[in-house]
């Protein structure tokens, strides 16, 4: 068996590796969000808890660190009517394990006290790497936008 061949063998290696890896990262992921739609689920209802609520609006953006790169920035808007009474987000990091943004006790008190407007900010405590060693870092940024009945 020649150099050639053994080379060919250990790419074959890396790239069978490589997709184990991919499908062991996808189904971590299809786990996380199954059990995040399950809390979801049997939250109580965003409605029931702020029966004045009519709009809510997140402007949500994340960060690298404190410094000023936006590593992602989207809007959700909340259907009211609808929506479990938990604020979960998951980091954007992809390669990011046991991280995420749980805004739930800030946005649900500011709710309460009927706030039109309100800020906060979290950090991500997971890990990245394949020993888990690396912080995360990422930190979420969010301003809410409410009305009232």
């Amino acid at each position: 068996m020649g150099y050639r061949d053994r080379g060919v063998r250990t790419a074959s290696a890396k790239l069978k590796l490589e997709r184990m890896m991919f499908n062991k990262r996808r189904t971590e992921a299809t786990s996380r969000a199954m059990e995040r739609r399950q809390r979801e689920n049997e939250a109580p209802r965003l409605k029931q808890r702020i029966t004045k609520l009519s709009e809510l609006r997140l402007d949500i953006e994340e960060r690298i660190g404190n410094g000023p790169s936006v590593a992602s920035r989207h809007i959700r808007r909340i259907v009211v009517e609808h929506a479990p009474a938990i604020f979960v987000i998951p980091c954007s990091e992809s390669r990011c394990n046991d991280g995420g943004h749980d805004l739930t006790s800030e946005i649900m008190r500011a709710l309460s006290s009927e706030a039109t407007e309100f800020r906060g900010e979290d950090p991500c405590y997971g890990h990245v790497g394949s020993t888990g060693s690396g912080s995360c870092g990422r930190v979420l940024h969010y301003q809410a936008h409410a009305k009232y009945d």
